[in-house]
């Protein structure tokens, strides 16, 4: 496998902004979050209510009109519409979740184990999907201190997004490691790879180049990541393949008291 996006020097993975910039980068996202968390329950309040009257009314008329012979083409349009009321109230309740405050129940973990948990729950979607799964996990064990659950989460937004790239099969390989008081977490595939022009809008809320997606998982993955004072980047080539960075702080070692 010697095209593996993973054999890429670490130098070279999502090289761009210092650390300082990045820094800024995330506190100005995070501040943006906030203010656009403040307006999110109003909007929900004004879509929502609407949005579930305009359901209940299509389900009582499919009823209606269930039984009443030649209104076919009229039954198939109810059900489209109730199927774009479905969909819009899904991708309300997706941007409210993304936009909305998020509270970390955070944990010492050693990452090991959560990829190793991942692997575990994801394996099957991944052999079904034709995908070889690889794992390359450092001896360091690092630990973070994490929310479990929502890092969970961003993985498997990021594998979703992997096993989305490669319809034809391939190879997806995770790795850990740490490196000056930071854990090093590497997601590579060997699938179609993302145009140069699609690397700078990865990240950004509603920006899908997929059909039926919401647009939100990588920015929901970006959020939670820098939500832990951490930072996500990406390195793409088309035909090559594509390997996210996942950079956590480590876990304080906490001294022994003194004497």
């Amino acid at each position: 496998m010697s095209s593996f996006p993973p054999n890429i020097p670490a130098a070279e993975i999502g090289a761009g902004p210092g650390p300082d910039q990045r820094e800024s980068q995330r506190l100005l996202r995070l501040h943006q979050l906030a203010k656009l968390g403040e307006l999110a329950g109003g909007l929900a309040h004004e879509l929502k209510n609407p949005l579930s009257t305009i359901k209940l009314n299509l389900q009582l008329m499919q009823e209606d009109i269930a039984e009443v012979p030649g209104l076919e083409p009229t039954r198939a349009r109810v059900h489209t519409l109730r199927k774009e009321v479905d969909r819009l109230h899904h991708t309300l309740e997706s941007f409210l979740r993304f936009a909305g405050r998020i509270e970390l129940d955070r944990h010492p973990m050693a990452v090991n184990a959560i990829i190793n948990d991942m692997i575990d729950f994801f394996g099957p979607q991944a052999s079904a999907s034709r995908v070889r799964l690889h794992a390359s996990l450092t001896e360091k064990n690092p630990v973070g201190n994490l929310d479990v659950n929502l890092i969970k989460q961003s993985l498997l937004n990021i594998l979703l997004n992997a096993v989305q790239a490669m319809p034809n099969g391939g190879d997806l390989i995770i790795r850990t490691d740490a490196h000056d008081n930071t854990i090093l977490l590497d997601v590579a595939d060997t699938g179609v790879g993302i145009a140069p022009e699609q690397l700078p809008r990865l990240f950004e809320a509603f920006h899908t180049t997929k059909k039926g997606g919401t647009g939100l998982g990588l920015a929901t993955t970006r959020r939670i990541i820098e939500e832990h004072g951490g930072h996500i980047s990406v390195q793409s080539e088309p035909g090559r393949g594509t390997n996210f960075r996942v950079e956590l702080p480590l876990h304080p070692v906490l001294e022994p008291p003194a004497a």
